[in-house]
């Protein structure tokens, strides 16, 4: 199965990033995440929005990285908020019990 590649934009201010997510999260597409939310840890704002909206797919890959990302925040006095998680996103992560390990608004 043929899946699109992931479109990550961030826009920045002082207090927080806003990064957003546009298609697959997944083994192709996890060092672009991680990459980018890594660049921007260092030097941390105190918040990173990951504006899950237009994800479509994210496989244990996925999910691993976000939960490691929310920890390599957290050691930088920053938090990382999951937005705008869809059903599906909602769903694995009841099932895999990961939600209390992210912070979702």
């Amino acid at each position: 199965m043929e899946r699109e590649g992931l479109t990550v934009t961030v826009n920045r201010t002082p207090a927080e990033a806003v990064v957003c997510l546009q298609g697959a999260i997944d083994m192709s597409s996890v060092v672009k995440l991680r990459s980018a939310v890594e660049h921007l840890l260092l030097d941390a704002p105190p918040r990173v929005l990951l504006d899950l909206g237009g994800v479509t797919f994210c496989d244990s890959l996925g999910l691993g990285t976000l939960v490691s990302l929310s920890q390599k925040a957290r050691m930088v006095q920053s938090v990382i908020v999951l937005t705008n998680i869809g059903d599906f996103l909602n769903r694995v992560l009841d099932v895999t019990g990961l939600r209390p390990a992210l912070v979702i608004a």
